[in-house]
């Protein structure tokens, strides 16, 4: 079975303190999940149209458990903690096999 990753793009943030009090909630809930953190941070070099934004890639044991995590109590309230503090972009990718 392939594992799952959650890639997450950070486009802009507008209240650091907001997305702080998500990053309390929504790491141990994505942990609690199964989910172990692969990059957290901003890229260090960037080529071919890419944007230097803060990305997160966080692995999953399949896509059933990416997907399930997304979707958990712990999570959705870190989700309404963070509000509109920021434009971000989450994308559910399956690994190659």
């Amino acid at each position: 079975m392939a594992k799952a990753y959650w890639v997450v793009c950070y486009h802009s943030i507008k209240d650091p303190d907001k997305l702080a009090a998500y990053a309390k909630i929504a790491g141990p809930a994505i942990q609690g999940a199964g989910g172990r953190f692969l990059v957290r941070g901003m890229p260090a070099k960037t080529y071919e149209g890419g944007l230097m934004q803060r990305t997160v890639v966080t692995e999953f044991e399949s896509l059933a458990k990416a997907i399930a995590a997304h979707d958990t109590p712990g999570y959705q309230e870190a989700l309404r903690v963070l509000g509109d503090a920021a434009e971000r972009d989450l994308r559910i990718v399956e690994g190659a096999a």
